[in-house]
């Protein structure tokens, strides 16, 4: 079963009026944060490229790869098949990451048919990939595919933005994270749009791109 896929802004705001009222503190955040965003972007090879490439660095870092990779046209697949590793770690990439971005250039995953499958499909889908877990693939579910009910509690910035919004004595781990959010489903993607437009007013940074 896929679920509500949040399509619009109107999506986005029924979600933050459910989360207000089974979690006050969300209230608090959002009168902070205004509304937020839609964050949708399209599916496919590309968008699952830059989420590799997001992984582990600064959204500013992220930002600058992307751009170089994008000025190099080098965001398809066959061109990252064809590219060399010089031209790839010329971009900003890692030796770990061309491998990454190769392997998923060679996967042939069907894309569209992933619209269809139920989330947990979609990320045993994307986590066999070399490169790919299952927060990438989380964020993928989130972003890509509008799942309203995906969370990505391995985020740094989602669970520095619970330990502030929440008043945790500690930064709650993956699975302390994941368990707290379980009250907010079937919303929890727009529980980490809250959650990261909260942590941008607290910490005045991004937390995800």
């Amino acid at each position: 079963m896929v679920g509500r896929i949040i399509e619009t802004e109107a999506c986005v705001a029924e979600g933050a009026a459910h989360l207000v009222a089974v979690e006050p503190r969300f209230g608090h955040a959002l009168a902070l944060t205004g509304p937020l965003p839609l964050r949708r972007r399209k599916d496919g090879f590309e968008a699952l490229l830059s989420a590799i490439v997001s992984q582990q660095v600064s959204v500013a870092a992220a930002d600058a790869i992307w751009t170089r990779m994008k000025t190099a046209r080098l965001t398809g697949p066959r061109k990252i098949l064809w590219a060399s590793d010089d031209d790839l770690r010329a971009c900003g990439l890692s030796r770990q990451k061309i491998r990454y971005a190769r392997a998923l250039a060679g996967a042939g995953i069907d894309f569209a048919a992933l619209r269809g499958q139920p989330t947990e499909e979609v990320i045993a889908t994307l986590v066999a990939v070399p490169g790919i877990g299952r927060w990438t693939a989380e964020i993928y579910a989130m972003f890509s595919l509008g799942r309203a009910d995906v969370f990505a509690p391995a985020d740094l910035a989602l669970q520095e933005s619970a330990r502030l919004l929440f008043e945790l004595p500690d930064r709650p781990g993956e699975r302390a994270l994941r368990q707290l959010a379980e009250p907010w489903a079937p919303w929890r993607a727009v529980a980490a749009r809250a959650l990261w437009a909260y942590y941008r007013v607290a910490k005045d940074r991004e937390g995800i791109r």
